[in-house]
């Protein structure tokens, strides 16, 4: 494996070794297409992602457009009897590997082992209670759980919200022996579980500064910051690579908190073997980035969305967020490496091959929000091993994935620079020029509904309040000269967790899941509103500003602001960065069809407000409304984006779908999310015949 081939300064442009370059050239160049290496057998589904590249396909092909409304609920399995799980928070995608299903469950992320054809519970494995769980702030977020074949024997991966590692026969779900360290606490096992936090802060200087003992019922002091973990470790040539998160920086008031570095473990053994700052250290690639010392006590950049990988090279693709304080850091100066990034790192050593950081000095909560995506393509004749990351800005970035080298041009723009006092923007961003945006970029006059007169200047009217201006419209404080009320920034997320995008490794074809939506944050002095006594409050010294009140700019009379369509699935080919084409997520609304003041108007499909869930079959698109979407779903044409079946859902298909083949039966499985089923499967099939 070479690391560190190629890397980008701020401003995209790219230094290379001529000899490593001449290596790659002659040597790593295919010289004819290579079909994408399968890291599934065509049956099973043993990554969240569908595979390690995240594509989110399945290759079986029994259900198709002909037969695709036949499809019935074969069984259904109940999230919500493994506790309190918030509607619309669950997000795991169950994985299937040698005849069993895996999911976890509630916000204590119980494993559980389900049997595919039936839904009935086989096994089931809990963390023991202690106070690190009780201040977890992303509990009921856990996505899965990672699978392995180690000596011949399954087993599974999980990082629990208080962040322990536990590795799982998975035919049992005993905790593995002569595996990790012994962790002292009431109900641990005896082995099969580390702890994370030892390895995470051992060489961080203010751990070791802090004057008191490791309490590991309680995990880091509050005043240094809080982790914990939302998606699952993904396993890579015997090495388990765990990401982590934090506190989500637009509930933060306190500029110090814990740097969210990526760690390895041998997977044998439960071994610590690797750790990969994502703040870099004094003599480390990116250190010059941090001004102000900040690299020493604040932090917050992590991978809390899920990690993917190439099983070919070994290596593992990280995309991260913004470091503490979403829409202010006027105490962070400087474009922050590594957050808001791609990192791509080798899972053997945790060494860095290369990155892109997709937002320098991010205040805007773009973070990279879903895995980035593993896909062979050709372009222009030429065979290209790509890895694509779609993001909140509607954009998609597109790179090599061996050395990093963008596929298609990346330039940093002039953007908007700020007016909050100590705060100092980026001057330019990083914007990729194909393919083309897959969401609005901006709010302007012109994007504002019309479905009436009326409508449009009591649209117009509401603008007024607000300063609107492009994607990276900069924030301002309550309280500004100009009277207004707060900033607009569009989009707020096109591409987001809620509907990670899936790809067809077959063809090259990326299905993006997008929602239309705009912020309006308010920027107030932290003091205003840090809450001391609250446990989930972490760090010391409060911070110049933060934000209140999210998400107040609204359209008239409860009716979006923008022109629809409100959400899409946009089919891109990523052999030549060119939108095929787009379609609304579900039909309009009944609350928008229904609106009293739009009686009498005709009005065009806008779509659900909500992400669309989406998957890949070898014959169809599949895509589920989203939470608070219709519960229906719906197969589209891959080539085309037509509609060509509907089936109904027991509730709202949300955040997982997956596939599989069970004793010679397709099965579709999606989660589902209703006021009385939170976080429970759906297992679709067609009829067994007698």
């Amino acid at each position: 494996m070479i690391a560190l081939i190629a890397q980008a300064n701020r401003h995209g442009r790219w230094f290379w070794w001529p000899v490593v370059c001449l290596f790659i050239c002659v040597v790593l160049v295919p010289t004819q297409s290579v079909a994408q290496r399968r890291t599934s057998p065509d049956s099973e589904w043993r990554y969240i992602g569908g595979d390690a590249g995240h594509t989110r396909y399945s290759a079986l092909d029994q259900v198709t457009a002909s037969n695709f409304e036949e499809l019935e609920v074969g069984w259904v399995w109940r999230g919500n009897n493994y506790g309190p799980s918030a509607l619309g928070v669950s997000r795991s995608t169950p994985i299937y590997a040698d005849g069993v299903l895996y999911t976890v469950a509630g916000e204590r992320r119980t494993v559980v082992a389900l049997d595919p054809s039936t839904g009935e519970t086989l096994w089931t494995y809990r963390e023991p209670h202690t106070t690190r769980f009780v201040r977890g702030m992303r509990n009921g977020y856990g996505k899965g759980v990672a699978y392995a074949e180690v000596d011949g024997r399954g087993v599974l991966y999980i990082v629990s919200p208080a962040f322990f590692l536990h590795a799982l026969d998975a035919k049992t779900g005993y905790p593995l022996d002569d595996w990790g360290t012994e962790v002292d606490l009431p109900g641990f096992p005896e082995s099969g579980v580390v702890d994370l936090i030892p390895d995470l802060i051992s060489d961080w200087g203010p751990w070791q500064s802090w004057d008191g003992a490791y309490d590991p019922a309680f995990g880091i002091p509050r005043e240094l910051g809080h982790i914990t973990s939302s998606s699952p470790p993904i396993v890579v040539d015997g090495v388990v690579v765990v990401g982590n998160s934090a506190e989500q920086g637009y509930n933060q008031t306190r500029i110090e908190n814990v740097p969210g570095d990526i760690m390895g473990y041998d997977a044998r053994t439960g071994k610590h073997k690797w750790k990969f700052h994502v703040i870099p250290r004094p003599g480390e690639f990116g250190h010059e980035t941090w001004e102000n010392e900040a690299w020493e006590w604040t932090g917050d950049v992590s991978s809390w969305a899920p990690i993917s990988a190439d099983l070919d090279s070994g290596l593992v693709y990280v995309p991260t967020n913004p470091p503490t304080i979403d829409f202010y850091g006027g105490f962070r100066p400087g474009d922050g490496l590594f957050g808001t990034s791609v990192i791509a790192l080798d899972a053997e050593t945790g060494m860095r091959a290369w990155h892109f950081q997709t937002v320098h000095h991010d205040i805007w909560n773009f973070d990279n929000p879903t895995a980035p995506v593993v896909l062979d393509v050709t372009v222009n004749g030429r065979p290209r091993e790509i890895v694509v990351q779609t993001t909140k800005q509607g954009w998609v970035y597109t790179f090599d994935r061996v050395t990093g080298a963008p596929l298609w041009p990346i330039e940093e723009r002039p953007v908007p620079q700020s007016e909050v006092p100590g705060e100092r923007l980026s001057p330019t961003q990083p914007i990729p020029t194909r393919p083309a945006a897959f969401e609005m970029q901006g709010l302007s006059e012109d994007d504002l509904i019309d479905f009436t007169p009326e409508l449009r200047a009591a649209a117009v009217e509401i603008t007024k309040n607000y300063r609107l201006g492009p994607i990276f419209n900069p924030p301002i404080q309550r309280g500004h000269r100009s009277g207004l009320r707060s900033f607009v920034s569009c989009p707020s997320g096109a591409s987001n967790i809620f509907g990670p995008t899936s790809a067809d490794p077959e063809t090259g074809i990326l299905y993006v899941s997008t929602r239309r939506g705009c912020r309006s944050e308010n920027i107030v002095p932290g003091s205003m509103i840090d809450e001391p006594n609250d446990i989930k409050t972490t760090g010391t010294t409060i911070a110049d500003f933060a934000v209140l009140n999210r998400g107040d700019f609204r359209g008239p009379q409860g009716l979006p602001i923008f022109k629809p369509p409100y959400s899409r699935i946009v089919a891109i080919d990523m052999n030549t960065g060119e939108h095929l084409w787009e379609t609304p997520n579900g039909d309009t609304p009944d609350r928008i069809r229904n609106h009293r003041a739009l009686q009498g108007v005709e009005l065009p499909n806008t779509g659900q407000m909500s992400h669309p869930i989406t998957m890949v079959t070898k014959t169809l698109v599949l895509t589920a409304e989203g939470v608070g979407g219709t519960p229906r779903l719906h197969a589209l044409d891959k080539l085309t984006g037509e509609r060509v079946g509907t089936v109904e859902l027991p509730a709202s298909g949300q955040y997982g779908m997956m596939g599989y083949q069970h004793d010679g039966q397709q099965y579709i499985v999606v989660q589902v999310a209703g006021q009385n089923m939170p976080g429970s499967l759906a297992a679709l099939r067609l009829p067994v015949e007698e």
